[in-house]
């Protein structure tokens, strides 16, 4: 059988254990977006804003972000069965977009003390997102109905980055 990982044909004798390692390729890329999280402090500076009441509390953030990281890797693997990066071109690449604007907000909100600019890079993470679930629909519907609960997350973190903004220009 033939498989193919970047896009160049090969031979694989166990396409279960190819496609396995995939998938772990896709969740280690997906998941490297949360390490600029691991060079921010959120306390000091984030701690001393004022903040919004329905702003949730610290401890929710890791649990939604670990279910929202699995989902986009797995979202990005079934696309990538379709055909790997040869057929899926476009739509892996959008991914692969939206997956540098998400990992780029962090260090933009949190190191660089930049709200407005976090606010106007965030409304483009959410346009490249809803781009990429379009590309991904017309590909597999699973993988498009994965990112559904990251879009909204985002535009979660949207407003709740637009209200912090204002309540603290």
């Amino acid at each position: 059988m033939q498989y193919t990982l970047w896009g160049g044909k090969a031979n694989y004798r166990n396409p279960k254990v190819m496609q396995i390692g995939a998938l772990i390729g896709w969740l280690a890329l997906t998941f490297c977006a949360a390490a600029t999280g691991a060079f921010v402090s959120t306390g000091g500076w984030y701690a001393d804003l004022i903040k919004p009441a329905w702003n949730p509390p610290g401890w929710v953030f890791g649990p939604v972000w670990t279910t929202l990281y699995i989902m986009m890797a797995v979202a990005a693997w079934l696309v990538w069965r379709e055909g790997g990066w040869k057929v899926q071109r476009l739509p892996l690449t959008m991914y692969l977009m939206q997956w540098l604007l998400n990992a780029l907000w962090t260090p933009l909100f949190f190191a660089l003390h930049q709200p407005g600019w976090a606010f106007a890079e965030i409304l483009i993470l959410l346009a490249t997102l809803l781009v990429t679930i379009l590309l991904f629909w017309q590909v597999k519907l699973a993988g498009a109905l994965l990112l559904v609960p990251y879009t909204l997350w985002t535009a979660f973190a949207a407003v709740l980055n637009f209200t912090i903004w204002q309540l603290n220009s």
